[in-house]
């Protein structure tokens, strides 16, 4: 046996441990694997139509015993009447489509009911189908069987669940791309490729005394290490674009009291979200909305304003709540007085400067920050033409609310901020759009370059080099799915169709009540909701 299968030997003695857990963590779970499962799929509430999704083995006795189809086409759409099992009392007269595995979205036979999307028409047809011993789905479990059966991975079934919670159209494209696989395409690759590595390198550590091996694969091997380690520092060095897209682009509205500041978010919100009085100190607390701007999420925040003299407790904390706020946001509207700034006969950037002093905010508006600042410099209708015409000099937005000058130029602002802050959705470059993604690559990107660091050491042990790559490749594994546990599954899956299984778990049990009791029962679910 060669030098390196005995210290390949014992580390497999040294860990065994580790090796367990990588295994366990792979091992799928099997409960109700054989069970046949049915739930509604589409939105809760009375609509004009309903999908009833089966999947299971059994799905198939859905259509036989429910239906007269005698001839049953794949993913042939067919209006029949909908019978009870037992009774045969007609439920609904719906489209009925087959979907034989492992052509269909969970890999398994599938069975829709496309039906009237009422309350007591659900209710009765869930009652049917438990008839037929089928089981209520468990909340995600359509699309866990679909992870299970390789119908989607992990990061591709996080994509779909944020294009369902997606409500503008940039962060719809971005889910698009990565539920379509775009994503998963890049960290699959990058896994493959750590996997010829590693078979490559224990080729050589068994291997290495014999003539079979060639003589640079040590060298090929490290450079594609080299090579993807660059890979992945790029991938990272993204600013978080995807993710804060994602997110929505935290905004926050700052200044000295009676600047302005409610008048521009009401202006973005295009309503009056927040009181606007003459008076000094009128905003408190802080008041968060979502707006869309341009397709891209925007929560913007107004918040109270900075004094260094609090007229009472409450404006006090009203300010160290603004601050706080301020300290974890991604782009901030700083506003100030076009009058008092022209009065105080300073330079632009001194009276900034002495501003933000006044503020207390220098830890704020750091250098950093600073770049991510749009200062709006309001009540410009005050000002005479020459005056007005300085302060447009300056790397400002010079607005009046009284007048409406500059308002489309804060938008036309924001707007910019808001491409340069988030990912381009139209080059389709993958992003990072999710911090478990981020800090599964961060871990992996650190194995890789520790097996760097160990193989430039005179004496090398190549044994325990090869096992960093091997949790590298596990790390990249553990985000689309190819290792996992159950928490992380959970935690997953348990986002998709909640409320839909409340409602057909609470539509079975109200099924033998009357009309009235099962409105009732819905009107209460959306209360609930």
């Amino acid at each position: 046996m060669s030098q390196f299968s005995s210290k390949r030997l014992c580390s497999q003695i040294i860990i065994p441990f580790r090796l367990f857990i990588r295994h366990s963590m792979t091992l799928r779970t099997t409960e109700r694997k054989h069970e046949t499962i049915y739930a509604l799929s589409s939105g809760h509430g009375k609509c004009g139509v309903a999908v009833v999704r089966i999947s299971g083995v059994n799905a198939i006795d859905a259509l036989k015993k429910m239906t007269t189809i005698s001839n049953i086409e794949p993913r042939k759409a067919i209006l029949k009447k909908i019978l009870d099992p037992e009774t045969k009392e007609v439920i609904d007269k719906g489209l009925c489509l087959w979907f034989p595995g492992p052509k269909s979205f969970t890999g398994e036979d599938c069975v829709e009911f496309h039906v009237h999307g009422g309350s007591a028409i659900l209710a009765s047809l869930m009652t049917a189908l438990s008839k037929l011993h089928f089981y209520q789905a468990l909340p995600g479990e359509f699309t866990r069987r679909a992870f299970y059966n390789n119908k989607l991975d992990l990061v591709e079934i996080e994509g779909l669940a944020d294009l369902i919670e997606a409500e503008t159209e940039q962060q719809r494209k971005q889910a698009l791309l990565q539920a379509n696989g775009h994503l998963s395409k890049l960290y699959k690759d990058w896994r493959k490729n750590l996997i010829n590595i590693i078979s490559n390198l224990e080729a050589y550590i068994d291997f290495n005394e014999e003539d079979n091996i060639e003589d640079n694969v040590l060298e090929i091997c490290n450079s594609s290490i080299k090579s993807l380690i660059k890979e992945i520092e790029q991938h990272l060095s993204d600013n978080r674009k995807g993710e804060i897209l994602r997110n929505g682009i935290k905004t926050v509205i700052i200044g000295k009291p009676n600047v302005g500041k409610s008048t521009i978010l009401n202006y973005l919100v295009q309503r009056n979200a927040a009181i606007v009085s003459p008076t000094a100190g009128t905003t408190r607390d802080i008041i968060e909305l979502r707006i869309n701007i341009s397709g891209y999420p925007v929560i913007l925040a107004d918040t109270a304003g900075f004094t260094k003299s609090p007229k009472d407790p409450v404006e006090s904390e009203g300010i160290l709540r603004a601050k706080a706020y301020a300290e974890n946001v991604d782009l901030i509207i700083l506003v100030i007085d076009a009058c008092e700034y022209l009065q105080s006969g300073m330079t632009y950037p001194d009276y900034m400067k002495e501003y933000v002093n006044n503020m207390n905010l220098n830890e704020i508006l750091t250098d950093e920050y600073r770049k991510r600042c749009i200062v709006v410099a309001n009540k410009i209708d005050l000002l005479n033409e020459k005056n007005k015409e300085i302060i447009k000099r300056e790397n400002v937005v010079a607005t009046s609310f009284v007048t409406e000058e500059g308002l489309l130029d804060i938008t036309k602002t924001m707007i910019n901020y808001c491409k340069e802050l988030c990912c381009n959705t139209f080059n389709e470059d993958p992003v990072i759009s999710q911090n478990r993604y981020r800090n599964h690559l961060s871990r992996c990107l650190k194995n890789l370059q520790n097996y760097i660091k160990i193989i430039s050491i005179k004496n090398y042990d190549m044994v325990i080099a090869v096992e960093e790559i091997r949790i590298a490749m596990r790390e990249l594994g553990m985000i689309t799915g190819h290792v996992y546990n159950d928490e992380i599954l959970n935690n997953i899956f348990k986002n998709f169709c909640i409320a839909f299984i409340i409602q057909g778990f609470l539509s079975y049990l109200v099924a033998p009540l009357l009309n009235y009791e099962v409105n009732r029962c819905c009107k209460l679910l959306e209360c609930i909701k």
